[in-house]
């Protein structure tokens, strides 16, 4: 009987797969090919500032100046925070201590967490000043008017997009935080957590980035 039992006991080694090695390679590898794509989409969206940004250099530094300083220096804390609390996340799962991971990803997560409220308070900011680009965006000077609309519909796509991404990495946190609640981790299986710490990364990455384009870069010119 306990043979039998033994026979439907769950296995994290899928069928299709020869050993666990070769599974883990190969979530590695289909994360990678992944994080390219994702390159690849905010590659673009770096490129279009970077090309408005040249044509109108003045006009984009004095919108910079409509960003909070302080708010983003914050946030880019809160994410450097996390890829430490991540790091030690995947740590823990590979040493196979569940508490300790449970714990890290409980940390992760509100830090990400932090991170989504502090974006909302200076989203809302913008608003309220009218920052926001469509039929009721108005910029003090009405000659910089429409450069400064491209540069604030260029900080919100890339900042919005960047948010999708860390509410996205929230659910997929989730998610191993209830998978670590089971029991499904061990010291000699945590690819889940090694490969979503790979995208939690780059999520943190992404953010290193955009921080100095759209808050600092041009900010002593007037």
């Amino acid at each position: 009987m306990a043979e039998r039992a033994s026979l439907h006991e769950p296995t994290p080694l899928q069928h299709h797969f020869e050993s666990m090695e070769q599974q883990k390679d190969a979530s590695s590898l289909g994360m990678w090919v992944f994080l390219v794509t994702e390159i690849l989409f905010f590659g673009g969206l770096f490129l279009a500032y970077m090309i408005y940004r040249w044509e109108n250099p003045l006009v984009f530094a004095r919108a910079s100046h409509h960003m909070n300083v302080a708010l983003g220096t914050l946030n880019t804390a809160v994410l450097i925070c996390s890829s430490l609390t991540m790091a030690m996340a995947v740590h823990s799962a590979a040493l196979g201590r569940r508490k300790l991971l449970i714990l890290f990803l409980v940390v992760t997560m509100v830090l990400g967490a932090t991170f989504l409220g502090v974006k909302v308070i200076e989203y809302t900011d913008h608003i309220e000043h009218h920052l926001l680009p469509g039929p009721r965006f108005h910029y003090p000077d009405p000659a910089d008017a429409r450069p400064a609309e491209i540069f604030f519909s260029l900080y919100f796509a890339m900042t919005g997009l960047h948010a999708i991404h860390m509410i996205v990495g929230l659910g997929i946190l989730t998610t191993l935080l209830v998978m670590a609640g089971r029991g499904r981790f061990t010291a000699a299986y945590h690819t889940p957590v090694e490969i979503s710490g790979l995208y939690w990364h780059f999520v943190d990455i992404v953010w290193i980035f955009l921080f100095p384009l759209l808050y600092l870069i041009g900010r002593h010119l007037h």
